[in-house]
């Protein structure tokens, strides 16, 4: 159901907003259009005594930032006078409750990755172009659900009731879980670009800012159910799931058409969004 699937995509946007209402904003004005590039092309050379950026691995920073890919540690070295190499780390978790046509559910959003990106800094100005890739990637949405008991529920366009409790024949209400997936290409490649270098010629703290993407792939839902459903709201035509009866049968074969439009409805995941803020410090190692 695309309702179910917008709940999901709910879920993800405000998890980033709970990173932004948790974290300080970092605004990419703070850095001075006048501050040289550390080894930008065109550069002066360093002042005496003061390390040439333009040497490789001469200098280091270390930053904190937020994005949809949750709370964001860096760490970067230059690598010549144009091009600097950045680590990413990047984790959050969020929970949330939601019900989509009867089906209550318990959601948790699980946020953990790790990258490297090469920043290209080619004009004069702190703007850079930065591909990179994601090596490990974590992130994906668990979900426990269940139908209290004489409740009805809608799998595609099917109106099922879960079952009482019954010892003597074993019913007991519908319950599930399920997941979904938003790393199905490994490694997935990063496009980005920004302004603001972790790097500068003068002082220590910067305040980068980047936008892109990260191509994760398709996103992959799996979902299953166990427990008892019934067709009638008088429980006279019931079934486990776990059975070969035909109720049970028909049951599976609408959870999987149902399973195929939640993943053709969160197909835009298929490039997720990075837009991100932070701020860095960088210190001259030799």
């Amino acid at each position: 159901m695309k309702q179910t699937a917008f709940v999901l995509t709910l879920v993800l946007l405000s998890a980033s907003a709970g990173l932004a209402a948790q974290t300080p904003s970092f605004s990419s004005s703070l850095v001075s259009p006048e501050s040289s590039l550390d080894g930008a092309g065109g550069q002066v050379s360093s002042p005496k005594g003061e390390a040439s950026s333009s040497n490789l691995l001469t200098r280091f920073a270390l930053g904190f930032g937020v994005s949809p890919l949750g709370l964001q540690l860096a760490a970067t070295t230059n690598l010549s006078k144009t091009m600097n190499l950045r680590a990413t780390g990047n984790f959050f978790n969020y929970s949330t409750n939601f019900n989509e046509s009867g089906i209550s559910a318990s959601a948790k959003l699980s946020l953990a990755s790790m990258g490297v990106s090469a920043d290209f800094y080619p004009l004069r100005l702190p703007i850079r172009i930065s591909p990179g890739l994601l090596l490990y990637n974590g992130n994906q949405l668990t979900a426990t659900a269940g139908v209290p008991a004489g409740d009805s529920f809608t799998l595609n366009g099917t109106n099922y009731y879960s079952a009482n409790t019954n010892t003597a024949t074993g019913a007991t209400p519908l319950n599930g879980n399920g997941t979904l997936a938003l790393n199905t290409t490994k490694p997935a490649f990063t496009i980005t670009t920004g302004w603001g270098n972790q790097l500068p010629r003068k002082g220590h703290l910067s305040f980068p800012f980047e936008i892109g993407i990260a191509v994760v792939g398709d996103p992959k839902v799996n979902v299953n159910f166990g427990g008892t459903v019934c067709l009638d709201q008088a429980q006279t035509q019931c079934a486990n799931l776990q059975g070969t009866n035909p109720i049970a049968v028909t049951f599976q074969s609408n959870l999987t058409a149902q399973v195929a439009k939640w993943n053709s409805d969160l197909k835009p995941l298929t490039t997720y969004p990075i837009i991100s803020g932070g701020v860095a410090y960088s210190f001259h190692v030799r």
